[in-house]
């Protein structure tokens, strides 16, 4: 008979951590919604010196769309316009995926790859470990864990790679002047 009682109060407990992972979600939607119809300069953080193919060209956010429930943030690298960043608020939570798309606008054969946010985040970070669609669609990024923070002064958004727990790429963008 404790079986059923043990049930109900691990549906409690899961719908208590979800609730928790919701009401840290929300705030940190709110705060990157603040961020809509702006333009922010980066720089390429990790690695340093040069060692990935972004080092040293002008990086760039464009914060144009904002849904209800979506906010789509394109992603220059300097002429490279194919990446955009969408964070959408589903019922069971937030999720980041990454769009690549051809200069024609037809999606690249490696797009829409990403996860769902954990219950590890703030309303400052949150984490978006690489769900089943990423690992099927790149094996090699089955590990991966992206995370996008703001730094609680306003002033820098940071968008961060790691794969197999180790760093693998930061860009940090300076949210203090806009771009035109």
């Amino acid at each position: 008979m404790r079986s059923p009682a043990l049930y109900r109060f691990a549906i409690l407990i899961v719908f208590v951590l979800a609730g928790q992972q919701l009401a840290a979600q929300s705030p940190f939607l709110e705060k990157m919604r603040t961020l809509c119809g702006n333009s922010y300069g980066g720089r390429v953080v990790f690695p340093e010196g040069g060692a990935d193919p972004f080092s040293g060209q002008a990086l760039s956010i464009h914060v144009t769309s904002c849904k209800a429930r979506e906010i789509r943030i394109p992603f220059h690298v300097g002429a490279d316009r194919s990446r955009t960043w969408v964070l959408t608020q589903l019922p069971e939570g937030l999720q980041l995926k990454h769009d690549h798309r051809h200069e024609d606008g037809t999606p690249d054969e490696i797009t829409m790859y990403g996860g769902m946010a954990n219950a590890a985040g703030t309303p400052w970070v949150q984490y978006f470990p690489a769900d089943a669609h990423t690992a099927a669609l790149i094996p090699a990024a089955a590990t991966n864990e992206w995370s996008l923070q703001l730094s609680q002064d306003g002033k820098t958004l940071s968008y961060i790679l790691k794969r197999d727990g180790a760093l693998r790429f930061r860009a940090d963008f300076d949210l203090t002047t806009t771009l035109h």
